[in-house]
Order: C-alpha cells, then sequence, then structure tokens
C-alpha cells in the first residue's frame, strides 16, 4: 500500500464514516440506531440511488462497505451480495451488523483501485461516497467497469466539486486565510475528511464515466450543504453518478 493509500487507511480505519456521531452500540440495537440517523438525513437520496427492492437475486458488490446500514438493505432485499472496504474495522462493523440481523453476505477487506474478482461477474455495483477518497478514482471507475456483466449497471455516488459546503471550505481556507488563490481541489485534499479527497464537476464526472454506455448525473441540495448539526462537515456534499 502506497503512502497516500495508507494515509487514506488510516483515517477510516481509526472510526468507520458515522461511527462517533450516530453508532451508539454494536449491537443490534446499536445498528437500528445508526440506521435510523443515517437515513433521517440521507435516506431519500440513498434509497432513490440504490434501489434495494430491485435487487433480489442480483449479484451485487458495493464498494466500501462502510458501517453496513446500506449492505444489511441489500441483504434483506435478497441480493447475491459482496462487500469490501478498505479498513478491517469496517468490513468487521459490516459483518457484526449482518449476523445480528440473520443476514449473510461474502465480504472481505479490499482495494477499490484492484478489486479481487474476475471480469464480468456482477449485475450491480454499488458505492456511496467512497472512490472520491481513493487516490486513483479514475482506476476505481475503470474497475467498477471490469466486474460489471455486459448490461450491467453502477450506482455510485461522489462529491460534487461546485457545492455549498465546497464554497463555505474555501472561504474559510482560502479567503479567510487571505490565500484568495487556493485551489478548490487542494481545499478538497487538504481540509475534507480524510486526505487527497477529491470533488467532481458534472464535466469531470462525464469523463470519468465516458466508459459507460448511458450515463445520468444529478447533483441534489442535501443536509451536508444544509450544515445539519448532526452531520460531520462535508459527508453529502455530493455528486450522484448513476450509470
Amino acid at each position: 500500500m502506497n503512502n497516500d493509500k495508507q494515509q487514506v487507511h488510516d483515517f477510516w480505519n481509526e472510526k468507520s464514516c458515522g461511527e462517533d456521531l450516530y453508532l451508539s452500540g454494536t449491537d443490534q440495537a446499536g445498528y437500528i440506531d445508526q440506521a435510523n440517523a443515517r437515513y433521517a438525513l440521507e435516506g431519500k437520496m440513498i434509497f432513490g440511488l440504490a434501489r434495494f427492492s430491485e435487487t433480489k437475486g442480483l449479484k451485487v458488490l458495493e464498494v466500501g462497505v462502510g458501517l453496513g446500514a446500506d449492505h444489511q438493505k441489500f441483504a434483506e432485499a435478497g441480493a447475491d451480495l459482496y462487500g469490501i472496504d478498505l479498513t478491517k474495522r469496517a468490513v468487521d462493523h459490516t459483518r457484526r451488523r449482518l449476523e445480528a440481523f440473520g443476514l449473510t453476505s461474502n465480504l472481505t477487506v479490499g482495494d477499490a483501485e484492484n478489486l479481487n474478482f474476475p471480469d464480468e461477474i456482477f449485475d450491480l455495483v454499488y458505492s456511496w461516497g467512497v472512490l472520491h477518497h481513493s487516490p486513483d478514482t479514475p482506476k476505481c471507475i475503470a474497475e467498477v467497469f471490469r466486474v460489471l456483466k455486459p448490461g450491467g449497471g453502477a450506482r455510485i455516488m461522489i462529491y460534487h466539486k461546485w457545492s455549498i459546503i465546497g464554497y463555505m471550505l474555501y472561504l474559510r481556507y482560502a479567503l479567510l486565510r487571505l490565500r484568495p488563490l487556493t485551489s478548490m481541489n487542494e481545499i478538497y485534499a487538504r481540509f475534507l475528511e480524510s486526505p487527497g479527497t477529491k470533488a467532481y464537476s458534472i464535466n469531470d464526472a462525464r469523463r470519468l464515466f465516458s466508459s459507460f454506455q448511458d450515463v445520468q448525473i444529478s447533483t441534489p441540495l442535501s443536509h451536508g450543504d444544509l450544515y445539519s448539526k448532526r452531520d460531520k462537515i462535508g459527508h453529502s456534499c455530493f455528486q450522484k453518478t448513476e450509470i
């Protein structure tokens, strides 16, 4: 693992996304609390993108399982389910969560830039707020494309560059520090979550997914943009990219 990726790993291995905000315990009740908090804030967008109920019998890969709330929804829907995460912490959380609810998945620690799966085996690849943290996001997208069956689809959320949160970060870390020439790329890389975080314009996203036949993009206003008191800054400053 190179140094850039090691820094990303170490950041998320200390606490999985939302662990310090929403997880009240590592039993069934604790995971229910976390899911309720997550979906109260982001549920409309997550359910609209993931469409869990449509995945029964499909071979589904989630890249970046985190605390496993979305993974649980795929399992409950009856997907033939696989999941990876860069950190053992997240995989352990997700495995513990599924066991608490009597559910199963094929879970492993893995690298989104080098998916350990054969070509063309998944009907769906899903990833929510993960791939923009990888040092080589284009390689991640290429890997998603590689493992999808012909006619398969990807449902992916990445951060939107020209967002309210982005402008707030620019105000704080560029204008108020009298450094107006600081680029938005530097702002995101240095001050939003794990080191090297990226965000994309709509045109950037289209280039990222240029190998896909049909790309649909939306940039809805989220609770991250509205700076919810319960949200860690930036967690939902995003661009939803569905293929």
